[in-house]
């Protein structure tokens, strides 16, 4: 059976190889080692270096590079894009199929690349970041792309800007897209409450900066009992009518009720 998405993300920074075990010890579905924001640019080729030193085929990471257009971006590319033990690389800054091909000249083959959008440009050019070779899913940068964009606010005032993130990687048959960081570390319901919302818009998982976050985030990304008995009900019921009408809780079941009910289930 193939492996399901990651529904979190979490970062550790390549400066702090101290943390790179910690990290993959507490949970997160996929660890991403940093060498973009979190590392200052003095330590930049020390991080590299720690990240490249700590890359395991065995327990291969993800790692952020620093963006195509700073003076460490071929650097990093050239030393960690072809190793066995960096799954995939987190491209920031994306905006165009040139970026993601800068990295792919130098992957080995079964590297893939997580794109970054968090720029006007980036989510202009939506449809060409999705479909260029080895994208997984796309990851939306939110606090970058307020800045960028001058607004203010994670809520309503991104809602047209999920959707679409979503539609253009559902077009591209591509994965559930990856939603942006919550800055709350310690309000457990506040990190739960954003990762529903994205879930609702569609997305597929989320970007966590502490372990804290962890747990909330696979909360809101799992199904609930409650879920899975109303699933369990809805494809009984149906295997008991041999075709006929039926309905489940007062409510008429339709083929997209038994597709919902066979994916909550796993069954498609």
């Amino acid at each position: 059976m193939r492996a399901a998405p990651p529904r979190s993300y979490l970062f550790v920074p390549g400066n702090r190889p101290e943390r790179f075990e910690k990290a993959r010890a507490a949970g997160a579905d996929a660890v991403i080692l940093d060498l973009e924001d979190a590392v200052q640019p003095a330590e930049k080729p020390a991080a590299r270096a720690a990240v490249l030193a700590a890359a395991d085929p065995v327990r291969p990471a993800w790692v952020r590079v620093n963006g195509s257009d700073t003076p460490w971006f071929a650097d990093d590319i050239a030393a960690l894009a072809g190793h066995p033990g960096i799954a995939g690389v987190v491209l920031p800054k994306a905006e165009t199929q040139q970026q993601v091909s800068a990295v792919l000249a130098q992957a080995h083959a079964g590297l893939t690349v997580l794109p970054i959008v968090e720029t006007a440009h980036g989510f202009a050019n939506l449809t060409a970041l999705c479909s260029a070779p080895r994208v997984s899913r796309i990851v939306f940068g939110t606090l970058d792309f307020q800045i960028d964009l001058g607004i203010d606010g994670d809520g309503e005032e991104l809602h047209l800007f999920r959707s679409q993130i979503v539609l253009a990687s559902r077009l591209a048959g591509i994965g559930a897209p990856v939603d942006g960081v919550s800055t709350t570390i310690d309000d457990a319901a506040a990190i739960e409450a954003e990762a529903r919302r994205g879930r609702r818009f569609g997305f597929g998982g989320k970007l966590c900066i502490h372990p804290k976050q962890l747990e909330a985030v696979h909360r809101a990304y799992a199904w609930s009992e409650a879920d899975l008995a109303w699933a369990e009900r809805v494809l009984q019921a149906v295997a008991q009518s041999k075709g006929a009408a039926v309905a489940v809780d007062g409510k008429m079941v339709d083929l997209p009720v038994i597709l919902k009910a066979q994916r909550i289930l796993g069954q498609n």
